[in-house]
């Protein structure tokens, strides 16, 4: 019994620690940096997606392109990522969100895709090629706020109008065992760029399922 406390009580304590730890967002990684970007407050992020840029793979379209800005950190095991988004979307394809990425072949992006002039909660799921899921909006908000969750082999996305309730728009297979660049991402195919700002980025360990399940059957 006590070695099942001892081993919950840790799990615990990493939780709240984590839990606690704010993303410092000068101390994030760039891959395809953008010309202008810049971190007005320590919650938020703006940056100007350039234009002519993309992330997809094959499907539909046949061909590939990998050129769009995505500023990341690295995590591993489980966890929740979210964040608000504000873009000034323009031309049809602007877009902007969060990404999880295991390498240029597996791959999430989620956000809002601006599609004949409507803003739609979009993702894009990549393992070798990609695919593309849409949810029209009625009205266009001036923010929403995007979660991804990563559990076990699995990824979970959820878009908000309040940051209260949220909707479910995908549950997808993705690597697990392995560690993953999390981060903001903005991409503008078509268009010659537009003004992306992300606030409250927050990226939170949870404790790994396997390892509770693991606690549980351990003998008294």
């Amino acid at each position: 019994m006590k070695t099942k406390l001892l081993a919950a009580a840790g799990l615990l304590a990493l939780f709240v620690t984590q839990n606690v730890s704010a993303q410092s967002l000068e101390k994030l990684n760039w891959f395809n940096e953008p010309e202008k970007w810049e971190i007005p407050n320590k919650n938020t992020f703006k940056m100007f997606v350039p234009a002519k840029t993309d992330y997809w793979r094959i499907s539909h379209y046949g061909f590939t392109v990998d050129d769009a800005p995505f500023y990341y950190g690295n995590y591993g095991g489980e966890f929740e990522v979210k964040v608000k988004i504000t873009g000034a979307y323009v031309t049809t394809f602007d877009q902007m969100g969060i990404m999880l990425r295991v390498d240029h072949e597996n791959w999430i992006k989620a956000g809002v895709e601006f599609v004949n002039g409507k803003q739609n909660v979009s993702a894009v799921v990549t393992h070798k090629t990609s695919d593309w899921s849409v949810v029209e909006l009625d009205k266009a908000p001036k923010s929403i706020w995007m979660k991804a969750v990563r559990k076990l082999d699995a990824v979970e996305i959820f878009y908000s109008l309040d940051d209260k309730k949220y909707t479910m728009i995908r549950t997808c297979w993705f690597k697990d065992n392995c560690p993953v660049m999390v981060g903001l991402v903005g991409a503008c195919p078509d268009g010659k760029g537009f003004e992306a700002v992300f606030e409250d980025f927050k990226v939170t360990q949870t404790p790994d399922q396997r390892r509770l399940d693991w606690a549980k059957k351990q003998p008294n």
